[in-house]
């Protein structure tokens, strides 16, 4: 695994020393979070960013701003970290859990068509491992049934798809987290971005407790001194929360950005590896990327198929690691399966698909630094599957 400070080697102590320097004020350049909130928007084609304090929060701002709310229901996939779920809970509405492709992993359009019910309001595709969903069957189908479509792009940074269109970009919203594991890191942290003006005030709003003065383009709420500091002044125009993403955050944050393309060939480089050697044999079927679409492999992602050459998921992991490899995550319980969802019985849909697949997923690091520590891992999973031929 590369080493964690070389993720670091930009302007981000520079940033950071400015946010000190200048007492957490702006500079003359704008805060660090609207240089941010500027460059992620620059890099999208997208006319609005809002930074945030977690992917997490991302969502549930978009879901807001979409309107979503008790007794209404916001179509995810099952296979997908439990944090959608919160996002929709968080809105008092109700999951409705969409099987995925036994190729892609990603969510199943034709299942979401036969889960659309008068209650859907939403739908959030989740772009899983670096891969992208079929954006354009999902819009069809968001056109058709008037609904609004989230992307989570929390492991999907700049991916696109046949029609060269980028990950986030083609919903209404696109969300990406900044969590310390992601392409880009500002140890946690989220952005969104849209087109729609509307949606970004009402996002900035939700997120920035609710200051009435706050707008699409500006977060500032200490706009007009006399105004703010009149006792008969009122701040608020809605309930809201505080996710606004602190200075010194946005300031890691853009010195990352000013080094994506670093990152994304990084692990684009490492993924092209793994998916070579397992071309070669057949104990793996690896996630596919479909044609002319990049996937930028936030992890690699690989179904095993061990069982039916009697070699265990854990056997082939423990002998991995024994041969110097990183080591082998495992797929996160499907949605409908984590106790807070199953014991309250929040949300509901058949996904055998995904049961299926998250017990036999295995999922491979991508973010070695260089050809050296790219190698060591390549050596491993041909030295494990020599092993278990």
């Amino acid at each position: 695994m590369t080493d964690k400070g070389d993720r670091f080697e930009g302007n981000e102590r520079k940033y950071l020393d400015d946010v000190l320097k200048n007492g957490f004020t702006a500079s003359k350049s704008g805060s660090m979070n609207e240089r941010l909130e500027k460059k992620f928007a620059q890099l999208h084609d997208q006319k609005f960013a809002i930074t945030a304090n977690s992917g997490t929060s991302t969502l549930h701002m978009a879901l807001n701003a979409f309107g979503v709310g008790p007794g209404d229901e916001v179509i995810i996939p099952a296979l997908t970290v439990a944090m959608c779920g919160f996002a929709v809970w968080q809105c008092g509405a109700i999951p409705v859990y969409a099987d995925v492709r036994n190729d892609t992993f990603l969510m199943d359009s034709n299942d979401v068509r036969k889960k659309i019910t008068k209650k859907t309001k939403a739908i959030m595709p989740v772009h899983m491992y670096g891969n992208m969903c079929n954006m354009t069957e999902i819009m069809n189908i968001s056109k058709k049934y008037n609904l609004f479509v989230v992307e989570d792009c929390a492991e999907c940074l700049y991916a696109s798809d046949d029609k060269n269109r980028k990950s986030g970009t083609i919903g209404h919203v696109g969300s990406w987290s900044f969590e310390n594991s992601k392409h880009l890191s500002t140890g946690d942290g989220g952005i969104v971005a849209t087109d729609d003006e509307q949606l970004a005030t009402n996002m900035r709003q939700f997120g920035g407790v609710g200051f009435k003065n706050i707008t699409a383009n500006s977060g500032k709420v200490r706009i007009d001194r006399d105004k703010f500091q009149n006792p008969s002044y009122t701040r608020h125009n809605m309930f809201a929360f505080n996710y606004r993403m602190p200075e010194l955050c946005a300031a890691v944050g853009l010195a990352q950005c000013e080094r994506l393309d670093y990152f994304v060939d990084m692990r684009e480089s490492m993924g092209h590896a793994y998916l070579q050697v397992m071309n070669d044999y057949d104990l793996f079927l690896p996630q596919k990327t479909q044609e002319g679409f990049r996937n930028t492999y936030w992890t690699f992602a690989a179904k095993f198929l061990g069982k039916e050459y009697d070699v265990s998921w854990y056997d082939f992991r423990k002998k991995y690691m024994e041969n110097n490899g990183d080591g082998i995550y495992s797929a996160h319980q499907t949605t409908n399966n984590e106790p807070c969802f199953k014991n309250s019985k929040l949300g509901y849909g058949d996904v055998p698909i995904a049961e299926s697949l998250q017990k036999d997923l295995m999922l491979f690091t991508t973010n070695q630094k260089d050809e050296n520590e790219r190698n060591l891992q390549v050596s491993a999973l041909e030295k494990t599957i020599q092993f278990f031929k």
